[in-house]
């Protein structure tokens, strides 16, 4: 792709939950969706490592178009199934915008944790699992960046506000 696309997290997470794919929000999305103030021009999903779960992200994949990011266009491609199996973290251009899959995100629990933990959100008309403020800062606290670090403090906040 030769000019990437804004993001649309909406119509990312549509397509995903339409096609039924194990997912769980995490990143700059999830801590928006949380009440944070922040900015991000990509959505960040964990996924199930299922076989079933595999091939329903990589049709959604293929569908979208994605492409590795930063990737020359003549490198070679496809986010199908067999290529989600063998990957941890994937970088993506896609129709829709910037997307991150990664099966085992640095600081986060199993998945099932993950997944289990999790905050539903209704994002207009169908519901997305975001995983929960403490796995959330579980993960921004590994990730150690300078915007993390200010993500786990405001993060914190928020928690500490909703408990009050």
């Amino acid at each position: 792709m030769s000019s990437r696309p804004e993001l649309r997290a909406d119509e990312l997470l549509r397509r995903l939950t339409a096609r039924g794919v194990d997912f769980v929000v995490i990143g700059g999305i999830a801590a928006v969706l949380h009440g944070s103030a922040r900015t991000t021009f990509d959505l960040d999903v964990c996924f199930a490592t299922e076989d079933a779960n595999l091939h329903a992200l990589g049709e959604v994949l293929v569908e979208l178009g994605a492409r590795l990011r930063g990737a020359p266009d003549d490198v070679p491609f496809v986010p199908d199934a067999a290529t989600l199996r063998r990957v941890e973290v994937l970088t993506l251009e896609t129709q829709a915008g910037d997307l991150d899959v990664l099966a085992r995100p640095a600081g986060a629990p199993r998945y099932e944790t993950l997944r289990k933990n999790a905050d539903r959100f209704d994002i207009g008309g169908f519901v997305v699992r975001v995983a929960s403020l403490p796995d959330l800062i579980a993960m921004k606290r590994v990730a150690g960046r300078a915007r993390d670090v200010a993500d786990v403090e405001e993060l914190e906040t928020i928690r500490r506000l909703r408990r009050a």
